[in-house]
């Protein structure tokens, strides 16, 4: 049986996959009291305390057309799996998470406009993880493939769910842009460091499926 996409989705296919691509994301606040949560075409939810709206922009509308915004990435090779060592495997040794772990986890991430990986695209590098396990901190930055990449607030979003999701909750995940890579990074990192944002983001059914497609695993190897 075969299920119609949301409104906007563009149908991509190559070699290796077939899917609808997602719509962009773009998180936008208002002033107002009470706080409204209003995808583009559905109904307004009221969220007590937080002015979220949040607007579905199909791919196709901001582009003019069918075109990709960045047809042609670079791609780039993967890292190796990592070698597990007595110590990873014993138990009643305690082992701290670390970057590798950290980068382990968001390294399969799906961009949501190409059949690829986060990694593959250099969207998250293992040297712009930063773990500290004993002050229960962990920061990703990420570079979007070009300055005015509308998925970028999806992206880190994705990063961040996978983060929540994995690490126990004790942990405190700060997921930006890499520094002066993104025309609006500023907006976009206020947005993901918003705990209330984030959350009534996650309350949209819509948005949540796609967040979930970008996490599902390709089981890509090295």
């Amino acid at each position: 049986m075969s299920m119609l996409p949301p409104a906007g989705y563009i149908w991509k296919s190559n070699m290796t996959l077939n899917r609808w691509a997602a719509p962009a994301y773009v998180l936008t606040s208002t002033v107002s009291g009470s706080g409204s949560f209003s995808p583009v075409g559905q109904s307004k939810k009221t969220i007590a305390q937080t002015n979220i709206r949040i607007s579905l922009i199909s791919t196709s509308q901001m582009s003019g057309g069918t075109s990709l915004e960045n047809a042609n990435p670079l791609i780039f090779q993967r890292t190796g799996e990592r070698l597990q060592t007595a110590n990873d495997e014993d138990e009643d040794v305690a082992d701290p998470i670390d970057d590798r772990e950290i980068f382990d986890l968001i390294r399969s991430i799906n961009d949501p406009e190409h059949p690829l990986s986060l990694e593959e695209l250099n969207v998250v590098e293992q040297v712009r993880v930063r773990v500290d396990d004993q002050e229960n901190t962990v920061g990703v930055e990420f570079t979007p493939t070009i300055p005015h990449c509308s998925m970028a607030t999806l992206i880190g979003l994705s990063i961040k769910v996978k983060l929540l999701r994995s690490l126990p909750e004790r942990f405190k995940i700060d997921v930006h842009i890499t520094p002066g890579t993104h025309a609006s990074e500023d907006a976009v990192n206020k947005q993901l460091a918003d705990k209330e944002r984030v959350a009534a983001a996650l309350e949209n059914s819509q948005l949540l499926e796609v967040v979930n497609q970008c996490l599902i695993s390709n089981a890509r190897t090295g």
